[in-house]
């Protein structure tokens, strides 16, 4: 039994400390900066999560949209941090998203302030966001994928794919993604 014992002891200094050793430098983008300083990369992410799929969660706070036609992570769970307004903002010439009033409290009904969260947006900023808001409900232990799903614009004139996301990110790293909808882990919005 104190084999055993020992074994789950040692399992778990190979899980703190790989999750420690594989943090990403804190990001050159402020805006993908958060206050408790803890940043991984896609790649870093998906090696926390196999590694311990039971304690390490991925929250994908984009917006249900961009979860379904976009793609997603098969394990994450959409919460997002902002809506689909629908609404054109002509100066913008963009469709705003406005703040999801209910955030924190749907984190909390999945998940408790201690646990390993890995929070996922389209490239990082949103991300950012979200984690500021989950350390004001009292989260502790949230981790910003920097490079979020979709990943980084490509800044190239040269290129045909000059201002696509697709430097780095989830999508381009290598790393399992998925269409398909669980209906366990997709946003359903209660009316």
């Amino acid at each position: 039994m104190r084999r055993r014992a020992w074994v789950w002891v040692a399992l778990w200094i190979v899980v703190v400390f790989t999750a420690g050793a594989m943090a990403a430098d804190p990001p050159s983008d402020e805006k993908k900066r958060t206050s408790l300083n803890k940043y991984v990369t896609a790649m870093e992410a998906y090696e926390m999560w196999k590694a311990d799929p039971q304690k390490v969660k991925i929250v994908d706070v984009r917006t249900p949209e961009e979860y379904v036609f976009v793609g997603h992570p098969a394990m994450a769970v959409n919460i997002p941090l902002e809506l689909w307004t629908g609404e054109w903002n002509a100066e913008k010439k963009d469709f705003p998203l406005a703040p999801n009033p209910n955030f924190e409290a749907q984190v909390k009904a999945r998940f408790q302030p201690n646990d390993v969260l890995l929070v996922m947006c389209r490239s990082g900023h949103r991300a950012a966001k979200a984690i500021e808001r989950l350390v004001a409900a009292g989260f502790t232990n949230v981790y910003n994928i920097v490079d979020g799903f979709e990943g980084d614009k490509i800044k190239d004139p040269e290129s045909y794919y000059d201002g696509k996301c697709m430097k780095n990110g989830w999508k381009n790293s290598g790393a399992p993604w998925t269409y398909s909808l669980d209906p366990q882990l997709v946003f359903i919005p209660k009316p």
